[in-house]
């Protein structure tokens, strides 16, 4: 029986495995776009209660999309 369910696992595991990087990367670039936001936020004085947590914030996403 398992001879004639091993296609339908290998697309399971391969769609499994194209969902995980796709993940990572939509990671990376949140974080990235979330750094990127917090610095101009943080430009002005009152914008940087705003944009210093928005920095951790996309710094966390961007270590979490690499490890």
């Amino acid at each position: 029986m398992s001879v004639l369910l091993w296609p339908v696992k290998a697309t399971w595991h391969l769609t499994a495995a194209v969902l995980e990087v796709l993940g990572r990367m939509l990671s990376l670039v949140v974080g990235f776009l979330l750094v990127i936001i917090g610095i101009v936020v943080s430009l002005t004085v009152i914008g940087a209660v705003i944009g210093i947590p928005l920095m951790l914030l996309g710094f966390v996403l961007i270590l979490r999309g690499l490890f």
